[in-house]
């Protein structure tokens, strides 16, 4: 049994930009493909979709790019959840970076909380 599979697929997605391959999968869930929808809206990776290698076993299959990772860190966790309002929504890498945040609306960037004033749990912080 996995504790953090969100911070599974983030491990995954880290390791393999740093070994410079094109493509990762990961298992398949509507919350991680809506990570990698954001990670696409904001441009740092190229393509995601779900692939079924077997009748139940439907996998993510995640297109990186050349250089548009540097680094991905998992921020609320399951021992420890970090909430922030929009106000209070923290600045990546003075602003080179985004939050992708779980909110009333779905999971949307930082950068779109602050738009659309909503505040939630910050899942992950990228650069």
């Amino acid at each position: 049994m996995m504790t953090d599979p969100i911070a599974d697929m983030l491990t995954r997605i880290r390791n393999a930009n740093r070994a410079g391959h094109e493509k990762v999968d990961v298992p398949a869930s509507r919350i991680k493909a809506n990570i990698c929808r954001v990670l696409k809206e904001e441009g740092f990776i190229k393509n995601f979709k779900v692939v079924a290698k077997e009748k139940n076993d439907l996998k993510l299959r995640i297109g990186l790019k050349e250089n548009g990772l540097v680094d991905i860190q998992r921020v609320s966790k399951p021992g420890l959840r970090a909430y922030a309002g929009y106000k209070d929504m923290p600045r990546v890498l003075s602003g080179l970076g985004i939050s992708i945040v779980s909110t009333s609306n779905g999971i949307i960037s930082s950068r779109k909380c602050k738009q659309l004033k909503l505040g939630g749990e910050i899942l992950c912080k990228v650069w």
